[in-house]
Formats: C-alpha cells, sequence, structure tokens
C-alpha cells in the first residue's frame, strides 16, 4: 500500500515531467521573485534596475542547474527502461529491397 507522500511525489514528477517547460518556467519565475526579496531586504539602498539584474543572475544560474539536473535524469535516472540494442524494432529494414540481385548485380533502386 502506498503511502501519501509517495503517491503525491509520484504525481508531482508525472505532472513536471508532462509539464517540463512550465516547471523550468515556475523555476525560473520563483527564483526571481525570491532573489528580489531578498535583495530587497538585504540591500535597500539598490536601486530597482540593479535589483532585477542580480536576481535574473541567480535565476539563470538556477535554471541552468534545474537544467543540468533534468538532463542528467533524462540520461541516468530512467530505471532502466531504455532500450537495448536487441529491443530495437528492426522491421523496417526487413520492408526495404535488397542492395544487389542474386547474380551480384547492383540494384537500380540503390544506385546512384
Amino acid at each position: 500500500m502506498e503511502s501519501t507522500v509517495e503517491r503525491i511525489s509520484s504525481s508531482v514528477q508525472s505532472w513536471v515531467k508532462d509539464h517540463e517547460l512550465a516547471a523550468i518556467g515556475g523555476v525560473w519565475a520563483a527564483a526571481v521573485g525570491a532573489s528580489v526579496a531578498y535583495s530587497r531586504r538585504k540591500a535597500p539602498q539598490r536601486g530597482t534596475g540593479l535589483r532585477l539584474i542580480h536576481a535574473r543572475m541567480h535565476a539563470q544560474a538556477l535554471t541552468l542547474a534545474v537544467l543540468g539536473g533534468a538532463a542528467l535524469f533524462h540520461c541516468y535516472g530512467d530505471g532502466g527502461r531504455r532500450k537495448r540494442a536487441d529491443d530495437i524494432d528492426l522491421d523496417f529494414y526487413s520492408q526495404l529491397p535488397p542492395a544487389t540481385d542474386a547474380d551480384g548485380n547492383e540494384n537500380q533502386r540503390w544506385s546512384w
């Protein structure tokens, strides 16, 4: 029986997988908002333009980290669902005409 935390975690993971760009945009927007709020509290004498520039830089760094994590998860975290070479469907190649006929002459479809 699944616990509530596992069920919520799996539903969040499936939503993020289905809405990757929205999730990355949400992380970026949250990072900008958090950085602006932090800079307003720590350095109220800074101008708004400078705050926005720093917030954008922080958000871009965080977004790159999230994209890197997503790439690592995509490459290494698929849980063994990646197709092996022997599992690939080669039916397409069996439909192609042979490159040579029975006498060894080149097939006209394959000649340049």
